[in-house]
């Protein structure tokens, strides 16, 4: 049976040795190289199952690691773990929006160090078997035409992330680096008024595409993005995304549909705050979050999110959503809320 491979790159000696001997103690297949160059050879060259890199390292630096092996199909999905002693948000945040699947801090020692490989390796398994399935559902959008295919092909060669929930994935005012699509898991999009309230603007679900109308615009973005529950996105590069629509108008032509289609799910969400009341945009609310088959769908949302969503504050979204229980409609258990009767919610009277 062939042993799993790690890649080293780290620039100290003592840490480089310390780790491969650890690895290597658990049957590990270790590879190791003692600066940024030297291991991105490595990597093309043995294709490890796991890449743990240091940040700081002289001739090229850990992000530019992640940068050329990213580029490269057969590099761009392997497991990349940063090994930093800077913990810095500013410093994740880059790593992450990069690609990068985690981090760990040194000096960090044994269980911490087997325990991030294993953890990750296990969700590398579970990924690619939900991937898989998730891949058939976009023919939808990629079903016919030279260019829908490529675009299928880009999406299948890039690497899943898991996103944890709360976390950040882009903020308002950041440029766009490429397109996210959305696996598994719930993303919402939102801005921050000026009293510092937050006012959701987009909930996405699986096999949704993020960032659509930034990146074919070459604008920023004008609203923040943040899983709402642990995600997992891969990212389409932007270079590749505008090679794409530029050469192939039925790619161009999906993205339009999926932006008009936005255009009217905020159109929608508008003329709801505007004329519907309390009761009514709640109800419209819950259906939307419940997707197509709303009848006993388990709800996993807080009250501040359905605030947001519903336009109206905290406390009225508590007491709507009490009422909505004694009469049947709903069930609460704990953070959960689960629909009874979708047709009653459907028909609720304005």
């Amino acid at each position: 049976m062939k042993k799993t491979s790690i890649l080293i790159i780290e620039d100290n000696d003592d840490i480089r040795e310390s780790t491969t001997e650890i690895l290597e103690l658990a049957n590990y297949q270790v590879f190791h190289a003692d600066n940024g160059k030297t291991g991105v050879e490595l990597a093309i060259k043995h294709l490890p199952d796991i890449i743990l890199c240091d940040i700081m390292m002289p001739e090229l630096d850990g992000y530019g690691v992640l940068f050329m092996l990213g580029k490269t199909p057969e590099t761009s999905a392997i497991p990349f773990i940063f090994l930093t002693a800077k913990a810095e948000r500013v410093d994740m945040r880059k790593g992450m929006e990069m690609g990068a699947d985690d981090y760990l801090t040194k000096p960090f020692d044994d269980v911490e160090l087997l325990n991030a490989i294993e953890s990750r390796l296990q969700k590398k398994e579970k990924q690619e078997a939900f991937y898989n399935k998730s891949l058939e559902k976009i023919d939808s959008l990629v079903n016919r035409g030279d260019g829908l295919a490529e675009l299928q092909k880009l999406v299948a060669d890039r690497k899943i992330r898991t996103i944890k929930k709360k976390q950040i994935i882009f903020y308002e005012g950041d440029s766009p680096n490429g397109l996210y699509l959305l696996l598994s898991g719930k993303v919402k999009t939102y801005k921050i008024s000026n009293d510092d309230r937050e006012l959701l603007t987009s909930l996405y679900g699986p096999d949704e595409y993020i960032g659509v109308n930034a990146l074919l615009s070459n604008d920023i973005y004008h609203e923040t993005a943040e899983a709402v529950e642990d995600s997992s996105i891969c990212m389409l590069p932007k270079e590749m995304v505008d090679q794409l629509v530029n050469h192939y108008p039925e790619v161009g032509k999906a993205f339009i549909k999926i932006i008009a289609n936005n255009l009217k799910e905020k159109e929608d969400q508008l003329l709801q705050l505007a004329y519907h009341s309390v009761r009514k945009r709640m109800s419209q609310v819950l259906l939307r979050l419940a997707g197509n088959d709303p009848e006993n769908a388990v709800l996993r949302i807080s009250r501040d999110d359905l605030a947001s969503m519903a336009g109206m504050a905290t406390e009225t979204v508590s007491r709507t959503l009490s009422d909505f229980k004694t009469e049947g409609l709903i069930e609460k258990k704990g953070s959960q809320i689960i629909i009874l009767n979708a047709k009653k919610l459907t028909n609720m009277k304005n």
